[in-house]
């Protein structure tokens, strides 16, 4: 009896030492029970920024992302004062939303403006504001919460950004535009500071990929992953991107699933969707990241602990899709064909309409002037066009853009969120030696009125 006993008593003594850790919970668990589930502590505090960079209804799906992201980072676990969430906010009690105080991010979909808070709004959101947050510096916040990333050496972030985009520039609902050199060195100071053990960054916008090549080194510990590559042409999907990727997350366990693995998933249903329009999903920065659990930085919903990971798309299609650039027109298009004939919202709606298209005309034509008069009826088109290399940023002279894109809009009015597919030609045109006093003499030649619709520079200021 005592030999039992003793050959009893040495395996549990065994069991006890094992990897420094008492095990014996592990042999009286129930089956149904968790074995070795993670916590918090072991991916230090979790962080977050969202912010959509747009306003107005027609940009109503950039704040139901926002919108969306938060609930799924906040029903995984995340704390509230850990998230920080920029949002124009124009959107919920806007006269044209059907339902008041409900945004929602897909046609059948929950309200998920609920519970989200308003850290910053309205003119606050701004790229200095982004920037100070993202740093965690309070000093620099000017309204708002006052809330920033105040994370440590064993902290993760994740940041979301959706919004407009063109080559080296995402948009803002208030002037200047994010330029991407910029963005790229308050991530190197984030990282300098030492602040963080990693960061992913997901972002939602066209040409998206244009941010980070050439310019995100490796050895940041930041991986981002892009809705696009860095061209695009016609190619730029209205949110499709975010809509895959937070999909995946209502479904999925998160303690199992790989950022990598989400990234094919939304790859895949990105690209292969549509016969002729697909956004191309990329990848930055140091990829290895890719092979973290997103638990490390959304958390998970506890109802989805019991989903098996299936790597075949299980994604349900999503309704018809259109170029991102379109949908302010789609939007002016629907409310005129809605309105009554001969009602006032119906010549409204008309106006808009024909003011948008009239705009996008002359800043098309007044592009392709300047590229004339620099070069040449046969060089011109052909310098604007140029496409880098790979690799390669899309300019050396990020001073150089912004001093040409403010000499544009001095003579003729904002680039706007449409404008902004025109950067990579304002950026050949840096890199092929175009000085200062040769840009403004093209563009003066080229707008010899100034434009008085909504898009003037003169009462929206400069988006550099």
């Amino acid at each position: 009896m005592n030999r039992y006993l003793i050959t009893t008593l040495f395996a549990l003594s065994i069991v006890t030492a094992v990897n420094g850790r008492d095990l014996l919970d592990d042999f009286i668990r129930l089956p149904s029970e968790k074995v070795g589930s993670s916590d918090d502590d072991s991916v230090g505090t979790r962080w977050a920024v969202l912010i959509a960079g747009s306003n107005g209804y027609w940009n109503y799906r950039h704040q139901a992302d926002v919108c969306h992201a938060y609930q799924i980072l906040k029903s995984g676990g995340v704390k509230e004062e850990n998230i920080v969430v920029f949002m124009y906010d124009d959107i919920a009690y806007n006269w044209m939303n059907p339902r008041q105080g409900v945004v929602i991010n897909s046609p059948d979909g929950d309200d998920v403006y609920h519970g989200v808070p308003k850290d910053y709004t309205g003119n606050e959101v701004n790229v200095d504001n982004f920037f100070a947050v993202l740093l965690g510096d309070k000093t620099k916040v000017k309204g708002g919460s006052g809330k920033v990333v105040d994370s440590g050496p064993n902290d993760r972030i994740f940041v979301y950004y959706t919004d407009h985009g063109g080559p080296g520039v995402l948009g803002m609902p208030t002037y200047p535009y994010l330029y991407a050199n910029d963005l790229n060195e308050v991530l190197k100071q984030k990282h300098a500071s030492g602040t963080y053990k990693s960061l992913v960054f997901y972002l939602e916008a066209c040409e998206a990929g244009s941010i980070f090549e050439g310019l995100l080194p490796e050895g940041l510990n930041i991986y981002a992953t892009t809705a696009s590559g860095p061209v695009e042409y016609d190619t730029c999907l209205g949110d499709l991107y975010s809509v895959a990727w937070m999909e995946d997350c209502d479904v999925h366990n998160l303690r199992t699933e790989t950022i990598k693995q989400q990234y094919k998933l939304v790859k895949e249903r990105t690209s292969n969707e549509n016969s002729y329009y697909g956004s191309h999903v990329m990848q930055y920065g140091d990829l290895p990241l890719n092979n973290d659990n997103l638990y490390t930085y959304m958390g998970t919903n506890p109802a989805n602990e019991n989903f098996t990971f299936i790597e075949e798309n299980s994604l349900s299609p999503s309704p018809k899709v259109v170029n991102q650039r379109d949908a302010d027109l789609l939007h002016f298009w629907h409310k005129y064909q809605k309105a009554p004939e001969g009602s006032d919202k119906k010549t409204e709606a008309q106006k808009a309409f024909v003011e948008a298209m009239s705009h996008r005309m002359h800043i098309d034509s007044s592009i392709k002037l300047i590229g004339k008069l620099l070069f040449g009826l046969e060089k011109g088109p052909v310098v604007l066009n140029t496409i880098r290399s790979a690799g390669k940023p899309v300019v050396d002279d990020w001073t150089c853009l912004k001093t040409f894109v403010r000499t544009f809009e001095t003579h003729c009015g904002s680039l706007s969120q449409y404008g902004m597919k025109h950067m990579r030609s304002i950026a050949n045109l840096c890199n092929s030696g175009v000085t200062k006093e040769q840009m403004a003499d093209a563009s003066s030649q080229a707008c010899t009125t100034f434009p008085s619709n909504p898009w003037s520079s003169l009462s929206n200021g400069f988006t550099a």
